[in-house]
């Protein structure tokens, strides 16, 4: 009878750990994640704006010697990212692929204009740059035109404010439901030792000395806990970098190092936090409000 009691709280006991462990692993693994967000956040808006292109379009008397020296002072501009120069039998064949039809069968000759394709800087994508670029390249006189799309670069640079706030506030959010999930489960598990605390403290034994070991438990349980949340995180950023590379994820490893060395030290911190709380509120109780 004895011994099948002990074999039933064993059994607990360890359903108790198992759990803690659990969520310490799943909700650093999503604070992680989280963190990895705002970490990347302003990478991936660059990215997204250095996709907008600013099409210089020359004219049919433009010289060779003129569009080479544009050429030239657009690469050596702080603003430019890269330029590329698209003929316009190039944009013929393009337009031919993407159409699957040569409209020069119909039209009977290539209406299209030689070009030069801008990426910017993510910095300088913004609509009183993109003017004032416009601006002096139009002042040139063996340049026709140029475009871009200033009403995508408006609406993106305003959800890019609204997603970095946002993503701040649910930071915030998520940190506090992580603490107190984790806070929950540490608390449960020291419940199942009340009586245990409760005993302890009757024989003489010091809050500090029964403390001890139940923070040495947790910051155990934390660690483990940790390590999984690691792990999945290691998992998902190397996924995520391999489909796709062009954010360049790993090209800052001091971040990530960092980003996991704070998953880390968080769950070392709060599930001690947790124990010493929850422990001391036991420690205060009366041994009749044990049994509620």
């Amino acid at each position: 009878m004895s011994s099948s009691f002990e074999k039933d709280q064993k059994r607990r006991l360890i359903s108790s750990y198992f759990s803690v462990v659990l969520s310490i692993a799943l909700v650093l693994f999503l604070l992680g994640l989280l963190g990895m967000l705002v970490l990347n956040a302003k990478k991936v808006s660059d990215h997204f704006k250095e996709q907008v292109v600013v099409t210089i379009y020359l004219k049919e008397t433009a010289k060779e010697v003129e569009i080479k020296q544009l050429e030239k002072s657009l690469a050596m501009a702080d603003y430019v990212k890269t330029i590329e120069y698209v003929s316009k039998e190039q944009a013929a064949e393009f337009l031919k692929e993407e159409n699957g039809e040569d409209f020069m069968d119909f039209v009977g000759y290539n209406p299209l204009q030689n070009s030069i394709d801008v990426h910017l800087k993510a910095d300088f994508v913004t609509s009183d740059h993109l003017e004032l670029i416009s601006e002096e390249a139009t002042s040139k006189t063996f340049v026709d035109e140029v475009t871009y799309d200033n009403d995508l670069v408006n609406l993106m640079n305003e959800n890019v404010q609204k997603i970095s706030f946002w993503v701040l506030v649910i930071s915030g959010i998520f940190t506090l439901i992580a603490v107190l999930l984790i806070n929950s489960s540490i608390r449960l598990a020291v419940y199942s030792k009340r009586f245990t605390i409760k005993t302890m403290q009757m024989v003489g034994a010091t809050k500090q000395f029964i403390r001890r070991p139940f923070v040495w438990k947790s910051i155990r349980l934390g660690i483990i806990g940790a390590v999984i949340a690691l792990i999945g995180m290691a998992i998902v950023l190397y996924y995520i970098n391999k489909t796709f590379p062009e954010l360049g994820l790993l090209n800052t490893p001091i971040l990530i190092v960092l980003l996991f060395a704070v998953v880390f030290a968080l769950g070392i911190v709060i599930t001690w936090i947790s124990t010493h709380f929850a422990t001391q509120r036991f420690l205060n109780l009366k041994t009749d409000a044990l049994y509620y």
